[in-house]
């Protein structure tokens, strides 16, 4: 009884896996068209925009350096432009007329420049405005004060 089932389980075991082997091979050549379709592309991603705190960090250093802030004035100035940042960019959320923007930003420069007048020296705070008029002009004079007392 044995040598019958035998021959009849080889055979069945390979119909079997040419069964098998034919189903995946049909798979692997018909499964995976291309469509004449063209796919949509996936959209470049915007860079991820920076919080108030990240973008008063990276300007902090060349701030720090062309006003010559101890620790305390840094930590003031920190402090305020953060504050003032965040509004600014609450601001551009809300999207409002050009005008009514303009009106508003005017207002928080005003607030701000109270705020650093306030907690910086007169000289500093003067530094201060002439940075942010044209930070170029400002470099050159820091370099022509360090050579004259070097």
């Amino acid at each position: 009884m044995k040598r019958i089932y035998s021959p009849f389980l080889i055979t069945f075991f390979l119909l079997f896996g040419a069964y098998l082997n034919a189903q995946v091979g049909m798979q692997n050549r018909f499964g995976r068209q291309r469509s004449a379709i063209p796919q949509a592309q996936e959209a470049p991603r915007e860079p991820e925009k920076l919080t108030a705190a990240q973008y008063v960090d990276k300007e902090m250093p060349e701030i720090k350096e062309l006003m010559e802030l101890d620790p305390f004035e840094e930590a003031v100035v920190r402090s305020v432009l953060e504050k003032y940042v965040q509004k600014r960019m609450e601001l551009q959320i809300l999207q409002l007329e050009p005008k009514k923007m303009q009106e508003e930003y005017t207002k928080i420069q005003e607030l701000q420049d109270a705020e650093l007048k306030a907690g910086l020296p007169e000289e500093k705070f003067q530094t201060y405005l002439q940075l942010r008029e044209n930070r170029s002009k400002v470099k050159r004079k820091q370099k022509k004060k360090k050579k004259s007392k070097d």
